[in-house]
């Protein structure tokens, strides 16, 4: 084979720069990569969760409430319709998980309540009492969320508190 003049390109020449992009493309590092650390959760959406979590228990309860107290069941309901509102107003509020649109505002099944309720508030009768003491507890809880809160959301939270607080004096008039 004749070359007729110019740059003459060597086998070695055209193996050795295959071989340096290869390296190249491969990238440089000399350890593995690291996966990307999770991003941590947003502040506003563990709050929201646990809110809801917490509504959720409140409308369990006073269906439990209401189960064990038939002839006091027409008197509760209005209370729990505020608790389903509250909780309808709060999901809307929560992002979906993809960070896009919100959370349907119909309401969840209730979930069970947590393993850190008073035994007034598990899966046994559930007195107009016990109705009257979740809700304060309830109420009080507010302020230190609202301080966590976004604007938005610490209005709803006093909004939210302030129903509870009436409800603690109105279900002093229900009877067990």
């Amino acid at each position: 084979m004749r070359h007729s003049g110019g740059a003459r390109v060597t086998r070695r020449v055209l193996l050795g720069s295959a071989a340096a992009a290869g390296l190249a493309a491969a990238g440089c590092s000399s350890g593995p990569r690291r996966p990307a650390a999770p991003a941590s959760p947003d502040p506003q959406a563990v709050l929201l969760t646990s809110l809801i979590a917490g509504k959720e228990q409140l409308v369990s309860l006073y269906g439990r409430a209401a189960a064990a107290l038939p002839d006091r069941a027409a008197a509760l309901e209005p209370f729990r319709q505020r608790h389903v509102a509250h909780l309808q107003a709060l999901r809307v509020l929560l992002p979906a998980a993809n960070g896009t649109g919100t959370f349907p505002a119909s309401p969840a099944p209730p979930s069970p309540p947590s393993s850190s309720a008073s035994p007034a508030e598990g899966r046994s009768a559930v007195s107009v009492q016990a109705l009257r003491d979740a809700e304060r507890r309830a109420a009080s809880a507010r302020p230190a969320q609202m301080a966590a809160a976004s604007p938005a959301l610490s209005q709803l939270l006093a909004s939210i508190g302030a129903c509870e607080a009436v409800h603690v004096v109105a279900l002093g008039r229900v009877r067990d």
